[in-house]
């Protein structure tokens, strides 16, 4: 790659972080942010509409513009998050390969633990604010609410728990550990066994834990 590519990938990565910083930017705001030529961050801006990274936003008032059209707002798109999404998924595989060098397995499996603690710490409270819901579905909303998308499905042997989105499937296809803490605190909660049946990170659509009907228990009948 010659120096002139590598400086507009430095330069489109700055724009790309500036707005995901300070939120939806117009292209003079962003010159000014970064001391750059308008027409610069213009060009920048085609490109990254081109290739779905932003999209132009209309400004919300009008009221105080002066002659000629409103300058947009460009704002990141899904597409443009998910480039910093990976850049984060890389540091934290790099910190567990240090962890694993360093403390071993043991020490992976410890992070991982500790990573899922919030399924736990959430699980009770949840319960308490929504004794309506089941266990399954207040699992589903601790998910959800860290980001996992997750919802619940009836199925011949009980419920399962479907995750759409996994925040560390990139690190979880390397460090399998965490799906397991995951798998291991979901049974925790539960008092019972559940089986994790596919993960994001080995490549399944969804991750989705099967979680068997409890059996409930007869009445022995006196003779």
């Amino acid at each position: 790659m010659e120096f002139t590519e590598v400086h507009d990938q430095s330069t489109r990565q700055r724009v790309a972080r500036s707005i995901l910083v300070n939120g939806p930017s117009t292209a003079a705001a962003l010159a000014e942010r970064l001391d750059l030529t308008p027409a610069a961050v213009r060009r920048h801006l085609d490109q990254m509409l081109e290739e779905g990274e932003v999209e132009a936003r209309e400004p919300r008032s009008q009221a105080a513009r002066g002659r000629g059209r409103p300058a947009k707002a460009f704002a990141l798109t899904e597409s443009g998050r998910d480039g910093f999404d990976q850049q984060y998924d890389d540091l934290a595989a790099q910190a567990l390969r240090f962890l694993a060098e360093t403390g071993g397995d043991d020490a992976v499996r410890e992070f991982a633990a500790r990573r899922v603690a919030f399924i736990q710490e959430r699980f009770e409270g949840i319960r308490a604010e929504h004794p309506e819901l089941g266990s399954a579905e207040i699992l589903a909303q601790v998910f959800t609410d860290e980001g996992y998308a997750a919802t619940v499905r009836d199925s011949p042997v009980g419920e399962q728990l479907c995750q759409q989105h996994c925040p560390v499937a990139h690190v979880a296809h390397e460090f399998p550990q965490l799906c397991e803490a995951e798998t291991e605190a979901i049974s925790l909660v539960l008092g019972s066994h559940v089986q994790r049946l596919a993960t994001i990170a080995h490549g399944d659509g969804v991750c989705t834990t099967c979680i068997p009907s409890t059996p409930t228990k007869t009445k022995e009948t006196v003779s």
